[in-house]
């Protein structure tokens, strides 16, 4: 029944590929050698009292180097077998390295980033934003009704654009430990779904993005181009399902004008624009041709009338933020308001989408291709 015609296929364009760039990716494992080999301490080795003229094989670090390097287990597999594990133990053997010389709690840091704050510098379009910017609308509130003292609004300078720890003035800071907690609740009704019920691959795959989602829209410090992480894999289920589509076309939209402020210098603003709006375009024009939906006045049908108001208010929003608020000289004064209300107005987007789609996923409402 199965036919194969390239058994003993041989070409030896492919083999200088294989070995080459199996050479290429070993550099790797080269350098985290290299790197363990600098940990002299932890083979009991004191630099400083190693006499210069010993032999090399009285030498730690050359013996490891020669022990890793000259594995001929990994030589077997990489370069005759033709694998690429050299490169994987690269990392592992990199990140021993780090914790042999002391750098753990810099791994830690980076894994786990806490002291920097739990908003980035723009602040990701997400369940946070809008708490932050909850927050600072009570303070000038308060300020104004004369609740709070006017000392507050200098103090809570989370819109100072700087990656730290900062505290909330009204509302109640947030701690690692309850960003932790409302992401494991946000994911796990679509982990206990696919748990109970693991019909097909397109329910993995809705579980896969619901876990995005909850870490994008909970998460700690989250970065806005971690938005990419749900609209790529939401590209496929949005070719084979209308629901889907429909969140899609939303985050094809806003989660990608999310990104706008990562490119903020004229030369490249006609670029961006233009490129955004073919992307957004082609995935309305192939999405609704798809799934047999008919045109309508604005030439979007996937969305309805609300949906259509919100997406076209990313226009004006994008004319004030590049262009009105410096006009109207507040530049110095307000430096943060665009980045602000860019992200603010996102949000709302975004976590709008998240609610649908958990609908979606939860109650298995799906149209396929070709269904009416």
């Amino acid at each position: 029944m199965l036919q194969l015609e390239n058994l003993n296929y041989a070409s030896n364009a492919t083999v200088v590929f294989q070995r080459c760039s199996v050479i290429f990716t070993d550099l790797l494992l080269v350098y985290a050698v290299k790197e363990c080999c600098l940990c002299r301490k932890f083979f009991g080795v004191d630099s400083k009292r190693q006499p210069p003229e010993q032999s090399l094989l009285k030498d730690a670090g050359f013996v490891v180097a020669v022990l890793l390097l000259g594995n001929f287990g990994l030589f077997l597999v990489d370069h005759i077998h033709f694998q690429y594990n050299g490169f994987l133990f690269g990392v592992l053997m990199l990140s021993v390295a780090r914790i042999l010389q002391g750098q753990l709690n810099q791994v830690l840091m980076r894994l786990f980033p806490f002291r920097r704050g739990l908003c980035h510098a723009y602040w990701a379009p997400n369940f946070w934003a809008l708490y932050n910017f909850a927050d600072k609308l009570a303070a000038l509130a308060g300020t104004k009704l004369q609740f709070l003292d006017s000392s507050v609004l200098s103090k809570s300078s989370m819109t100072a654009g700087l990656v730290q720890e900062y505290s909330h003035t009204v509302l109640p800071s947030v701690t690692p430990a309850v960003t932790f907690a409302c992401t494991v609740l946000s994911i796990l009704p679509s982990l206990i779904h696919l748990w109970i019920q693991p019909s097909n691959e397109r329910t993995f795959l809705r579980c896969l993005v619901s876990c995005a989602f909850g870490s994008f829209i909970f998460g700690w410090h989250v970065h806005e181009k971690a938005i990419l992480l749900i609209i790529i894999p939401l590209s496929l289920l949005a070719v084979g399902s209308r629901a889907d589509a429909k969140v899609f076309l939303l985050l094809a939209f806003i989660g990608h004008y999310s990104l706008f402020p990562l490119i903020f210098t004229q030369a490249e603003t006609m670029i961006k624009v233009f490129m955004f709006l073919f992307y957004a375009m082609f995935a309305n024009a192939s999405l609704s041709t798809l799934h047999k939906m008919n045109p309508r006045w604005c030439g979007m049908p996937l969305l309805n009338v609300w949906e259509l108001i919100y997406i076209m208010g990313i226009f004006p929003l994008d004319i004030y933020c590049s262009l009105g608020h410096r006009a109207l000289g507040l530049m110095e004064r307000l430096p943060f308001v665009p980045l602000m209300l860019t992200s603010v107005y996102c949000a709302v987007g975004i976590c709008y989408a998240w609610l649908r789609f958990y609908k979606i996923s939860l109650s298995n409402t799906t149209v396929k291709i070709h269904d009416e």
